[in-house]
Formats: C-alpha cells, structure tokens, sequence
C-alpha cells in the first residue's frame, strides 16, 4: 500500500488493519465449549422429568455473539444451556432476579455460585468432551427443584453413557500391521541401537519407500530391503530380543509336558518358589490340586 507515492511499512497499518480484521472475527463465549447435540438432549430429557417442564418450552440464549440479556424470554420457559462458566455468577443473578427458570451447566469443582440468590444445585461430576475437545467434569445449576443441593447417579450415568459413544465415533481405528523383515523403518532401527545391536544397511540392498501397495502408509518412510538384507535384520531383531529364560524348575516342568504319567506322579508346582513354600506349609492337599489343574483337556474325573 502507498500514499502519496511513500511505501507504508507494517508498523504504519498495522492498528488499522488489526481492527478492520477484528470485525470479521466471530464472537464466542468466554469458554468457547459448545455442548454435543446428543449430550445436551439427555440434559433436557432429564432436566424435563426431574422438574416436570414441558421440553418444546426450553430456550437457548447462549451463542457466539448473542446477549442473553437482551434475549425475548416466553413465558413460563425454561433455559436449559451451557453457558460462559467464567460469568456463570452474574448469569445465575440475572435469572433469578428476573424469575426466569434455568438449568445450567456449570463446572464440577466450581458449581455453588451465587449461593446468595436461591439457586439450587445439582452435583453428578460427569466428564463432557465438548466440540473443542475440552474434557470438563460437569455439573449443573438451577432455579428448580424443592432442595438446596442434591446429587444425581442417574444423571452421571446417563451423560457418561453419551459421552462415551461420542468419543468412541470421533476415536479413528487405524489398522495396525507388523512390517515384513524387508521393510525397515526408522522406528525399529531405532529399537535395534536401543537394545544395543548394531545393524548396517548398504546402499545397494535398499531403496526408499513411502508406503506400501496394501494402502499401508509408513509414517517417515521406510526402507525397502534385499533378501540378503531382510535375512540380516531378521538376525538383528532375534539378537536384540529380550527373552526371559525358564528357571530348573520350569525347565523340569517343560520335560514333563506331554507325559501323563510323569505329570501324575511329580505333580508340578505353578505358582513360582512361594506357592512351592505355601505347599510345603499346607501339606500335600494342594499337591492334589495342581495335579487337577494340569489334568489334559477331555479327561474324566477318576
């Protein structure tokens, strides 16, 4: 931009500009967390059961840019809404100072507001993924009810109940696949220098992929290996392997394996040296007991 023929630097439009673009900019509530259709419908079939209030009578005043001070209230409706927690106070005050009948959702931790007013409360502490993936424990406010405070079970169950549908339904399952030896990403070698085997790829045993012909995508990218290579970083994932060796004992109990009569007259112990001591202290009883336990599939009871 120029005027007068003089280059305008940024510093020079720059408070112009910003409030120009701040008049596009949509108005949201203090804590911009939009409550799921579905959550707040289970909100409102409670809400409408528990104090008897008719649902097509629920109002909701609270949106980016509206004022729900100037909002036109029907009679004898009631708000049911989410909203702005951090002028939750002033909101409760306005309502019953009106007469106007709510149920609000409020933070858990932070849910006896404006206790001077009359309000009553409703404790149930459900968590509530709302559209800006905040996770908020959730409880609720209101004008109704004949008791000051009352907790709900029933009100929690059935939000977490929603809750946890929309978290599984926006949960993306990925299919997970085990790479072939002749794929090498840089993961697994990573796992390779970790578990302190050192592995080397040549230049002409690889070539660099990014994905493969089964739609499976290789985040970073892998690399394509030789035979000769795939068979050498085989050799390098079983040499990094940690593997728990069998202790005399279980190596005995191996031995016997697939021998009825061995198992039966040396029943084995399973439970590691302390249930051997607790054998030992029990007497033979539970000598009978592993001698059940490792009883072959299909054999009749003697």
């Amino acid at each position: 931009m120029t005027v007068h023929g003089k280059q305008m630097t940024f510093s020079d439009i720059s408070d112009e500009y910003a409030q120009f673009v701040e008049k596009f900019k949509p108005k949201k509530t203090t804590d911009d967390c939009y409550t799921p259709e579905n959550i707040y419908e289970a909100v409102l079939d409670w809400a409408a059961a528990r104090y008897g209030f008719d649902k097509a009578k629920a109002v909701r005043p609270f949106w980016p840019g509206g004022d729900y001070e100037a909002f036109d209230y029907p009679d004898s409706c009631v708000v049911v809404d989410n909203p702005p927690f951090s002028i939750l106070s002033k909101i409760v005050r306005f309502y019953m100072r009106h007469g106007v009948d709510f149920f609000l959702f409020a933070p858990a931790l932070t849910t006896f507001v404006a206790t001077e007013s009359g309000a009553s409360y409703v404790c149930c502490g459900a968590s509530i993924t709302y559209e800006n993936g905040a996770v908020v424990n959730t409880s609720f406010v209101t004008s109704m009810g004949e008791v000051l405070v009352e907790t709900s079970p029933a009100l929690y169950q059935i939000i977490k109940g929603v809750d946890d549908t929309n978290r599984r339904q926006k949960t993306k399952q990925l299919r997970k696949y085990v790479m072939p030896d002749c794929v090498a990403t840089a993961a697994r070698l990573n796992w390779l220098a970790v578990h302190g085997t050192e592995f080397r790829i040549r230049r002409e045993d690889a070539v660099f992929i990014r994905d493969l012909d089964c739609r499976c995508e290789l985040f970073g990218g892998a690399f394509l290996l030789s035979e000769r290579a795939a068979a050498e970083r085989a050799a390098a994932e079983r040499a990094a392997a940690e593997r728990a060796a069998l202790s005399p004992r279980e190596l005995k109990i191996q031995k016997m394996l697939g021998n009825r009569k061995a198992l039966y007259a040396n029943p084995p112990f399973f439970g590691g040296e302390k249930s051997k001591k607790e054998t030992e202290n029990d007497g033979t009883g539970r000598i009978e007991d592993a001698a059940q336990r490792i009883r072959p599939l299909g054999t009749a009871d003697a």
